[in-house]
């Protein structure tokens, strides 16, 4: 993916960890450079107060929005008519959303319609609505997570974690899900080359499952990145590293059920 060169972030601090702020501005930095940074509250309510000095320091812009009615939260209106009047500006070439609501749905529609990238950020309790109308849906339990380092005896490290990370990654409701991705991505997407030998770049296939799952996270599965998952399943894949256009580059290929003489 290209590097976006305009983001807007909007926060609703209402449904959003403090805690997590700045480890989600390290983040979307990761995509490109941030040029609106705002967060939507009622500043005066007792669940907020800790927010100000935070905001200060990250250079996010406060806006107050008061709780018209009792029982009522006003954020999420606030902050989708800023978003709109931001999108007609016509100068921004991304939005995020940091939400976990799922009145969010609409608004993000309605960016991903006008043509610019959408980013939802939320906890793993966001509705599958917001999450799949974004382009990309991050969790927020997934940021700011510490690397986990393996380690294992020679020689047999390598083989010991791929044991270790199937047998948490097969936990995972939606892993075959992931792996029937991989399967279409493989079928669509192979190169035929002599360098490549009909493998398929991981990266192209990444897009293709992000498009197809907004809310795809390797992360979800114990990995950092998406080779590394398909790593852990050698009964299933294989990897190759390769050049193509004069760039290093890594591919997998779906590997044929001995049983059947079909790809898995």
């Amino acid at each position: 993916m290209e590097t976006l060169k305009s983001i807007v972030l909007m926060i609703d601090a209402d449904n959003t960890q403090l805690s997590k702020i700045e480890n989600v501005i390290q983040e979307v930095s990761t995509y490109g450079r941030i040029v609106v940074k705002r967060a939507y509250g009622n500043w005066k309510k007792e669940a907020l107060k800790n927010w100000e000095n935070e905001l200060k320091r990250l250079a996010i812009k406060a806006e107050q929005q008061f709780d018209y009615v009792s029982g009522k939260n006003a954020t999420d209106i606030a902050l989708v008519i800023d978003a709109i009047n931001l999108l007609h500006k016509g100068i921004y070439d991304a939005f995020v959303i940091v939400a976990s609501d799922s009145d969010y749905t609409p608004l993000a529609i309605s960016l991903h319609e006008s043509g610019v990238y959408v980013i939802g950020i939320g906890e793993n309790k966001t509705p599958k609505s917001f999450r799949n109308s974004c382009d990309e849906f991050i969790f927020l339990e997934n940021i700011g997570v510490e690397k986990e380092t393996a380690v294992a005896e020679e020689p047999s490290a390598s083989e010991s974690v791929t044991e270790n990370s199937k047998a948490k990654v097969k936990k995972h409701e939606n892993i075959n899900e992931i792996h029937n991705l991989l399967r279409i991505a493989f079928d669509k997407f192979q190169i035929n080359d002599d360098d490549t030998d009909n493998y398929v770049n991981i990266a192209s296939a990444g897009q293709f499952i992000r498009r197809a799952k907004p809310d795809f996270d390797v992360r979800n599965f114990g990995f950092e990145k998406l080779s590394k998952l398909i790593e852990a399943f050698p009964e299933k894949y294989e990897l190759k590293n390769y050049e193509f256009n004069g760039k290093k580059q890594i591919g997998y290929k779906c590997k044929k059920s001995k049983s059947r003489g079909k790809r898995k």
